[in-house]
């Protein structure tokens, strides 16, 4: 029942060559293995064909990865480190977390097939952790103490994994299978029996124009709008307990209390 995602014209894969270029690490492998998940699709992603791509015999891979899954790790991280390439947390807290979101999801739009591999999984290497970082100090700016601002931070990464994760699926899909999700808003949508789908004759007209990054946006506010009204109760319980007095000390012995 999703729209079409409307970000990015994924085009028809390229073919891969043989490259030879000297020396590997895992970082030159990595970004082999992000070229061949953009070029060929998940059925690239073999030792086989990484080698072949790096000009290199695919047993060498092995000296840097144990198995396919690391790579996929690899790859999610490498994801998340280019999320946050030229970016600085601002005193904003909303604006820090805001920023991020819509990088994170750019990211996997630019690299869908990567993305679909990879958006669930908890990398446990350092762009993942400097993000984790991140997010958890921009809660702490917001009054929030860590049980809560773990809390809001699954709500909030959660929901934009899952959207961008979404929105990267669609643009795996064949271009046939996306022009006819699209055109259904218009076609099939357009020509629902009103006596039987009222709602829809009604909104017919709007829904072709509904633009997915707007969509995107709407819902990432509305969310931050909910946690910045949150952190503003929280702010105000705070200042309301620290003002009211607490109990009278005890007098000492021999003195009445109030003399």
């Amino acid at each position: 029942m999703a729209a079409g995602t409307g970000a990015g014209v994924r085009g028809p894969r390229r073919r891969a060559g043989t490259r030879t270029r000297p020396g590997l690490s895992p970082e030159r492998i990595v970004d082999g293995c992000l070229e061949l998940l953009d070029e060929q699709g998940p059925e690239g992603l073999t030792f086989r064909r990484i080698g072949g791509h790096l000009g290199v015999d695919p047993t060498a891979l092995y000296r840097h990865f144990r198995d396919k899954d690391e790579l996929v790790l690899a790859v999610a991280d490498r994801l998340l480190a280019r999320m946050l390439e030229d970016f600085a947390p601002s005193d904003d807290w909303r604006a820090t977390l805001r920023e991020m979101m819509v990088r994170l999801r750019a990211m996997y739009l630019a690299h869908p097939d990567a993305a679909v591999l990879s958006f669930t999984r908890t990398t446990r290497r350092p762009a993942e952790m400097g993000a984790v970082e991140i997010i958890l100090a921009a809660f702490h700016r917001a009054g929030f103490p860590p049980a809560e601002a773990v809390a809001y931070y699954r709500a909030l990464v959660d929901f934009s994994l899952s959207w961008a994760g979404m929105g990267a699926a669609y643009l795996t899909l064949e271009p046939a299978a996306r022009d006819g999700d699209e055109r259904s808003w218009a076609r099939e949508y357009a020509g629902a029996p009103a006596d039987r789908y009222p709602h829809i004759a009604a909104a017919a007209p709007h829904l072709p124009q509904v633009d997915e990054e707007a969509t995107y946006l709407l819902a990432l506010d509305l969310l931050l709008d909910a946690i910045a009204a949150r952190a503003a109760a929280h702010t105000a319980s705070g200042a309301a307990s620290a003002s009211v007095p607490g109990p009278a000390a005890p007098a000492p012995d021999g003195v009445q209390a109030g003399k």
